[in-house]
């Protein structure tokens, strides 16, 4: 059953929005996505709905062609991807390839390009470091790591913008593939004097990856781990803004072909 926290049945006209997250086979990242799925509905009077790449179900094409039989007619995708790697180069394109209309908008990933983290995101690593209640003078971004160099320097990124916020030392640390790892990066931070070291995990639910990188960053010395972003104000906030904009391009779009 898929669960959408506005149970209006979409008219004609009806927008609709889907959260495409990466999935996980821990339930608690599931009953996350839905968390955040239901405080954007909470927020936006529209479908929400969501989806997952791997490992949980339901799937996009399955998702899609439930909204198309209710009457959604536009549909916009806002795929729950920090980084421009190999989820969102490869898997959403397949996910979302050969669909039959109504075509879905995609919006870009919620991450941001190498230089440019949006505050938005900053702020809500920040509420979630603030929500642990604890003293420190050093943060570890951790986030799961790639081969692609692209999305490693948006994480740096937003390591220097996260630090520059707080007014302190802040590195990037990674999960997988990717060097530093989380627990190398709070052991850098320790040798270069910093004695309350805490990580900050930019990911939006909780995982196995994610759990064996914060036990391995607190046997290195970190003094706290913080939670995923998780339903994070800030995050919704961005979703909507992405829905929004998208909304209104395919809107537009049509309002032209209707001229024609």
């Amino acid at each position: 059953m898929i669960e959408t926290p506005h149970q209006q049945v979409p008219g004609s006209g009806a927008s609709a929005l889907l959260l495409l997250a990466h999935g996980s086979i821990d339930s608690q990242a599931q009953e996350s996505t839905r968390a955040l799925a239901h405080a954007v509905g909470l927020s936006q009077a529209c479908r929400v709905e969501v989806a997952y790449l791997r490992h949980a179900r339901p799937r996009a094409r399955h998702v899609l062609g439930t909204l198309a039989e209710t009457g959604a007619d536009r549909v916009v995708v806002v795929p729950l991807l920090l980084t421009s790697a190999f989820h969102a180069r490869v898997d959403l394109p397949r996910a979302l390839s050969g669909l039959p209309a109504p075509v879905p908008v995609v919006t870009p990933v919620l991450g941001s390009s190498p230089g440019e983290p949006d505050a938005r995101l900053v702020a809500a690593l920040r509420r979630r470091l603030t929500d642990m209640d604890a003293e420190f003078d050093g943060v570890v971004v951790a986030a799961a790591g790639s081969s692609d160099s692209d999305a490693c320097a948006s994480v740096t990124a937003m390591a220097s913008a996260l630090g520059a916020n707080l007014g302190l030392p802040c590195l990037a640390g990674f999960a997988s593939t990717a060097s530093p790892t989380a627990a190398e990066a709070v052991a850098q931070l320790r040798l270069a004097g910093a004695r309350r070291v805490v990580v900050a995990s930019y990911c939006f639910a909780p995982g196995m990856l994610f759990r064996r990188a914060a036990d391995a960053s607190t046997e290195a010395g970190a003094v706290g781990v913080s939670e995923p972003l998780g339903d994070a104000p800030e995050l919704v906030e961005l979703i909507l803004e992405r829905f929004h904009e998208a909304r209104d391009v395919r809107a537009g779009t049509a309002g032209a072909d209707d001229r024609l």
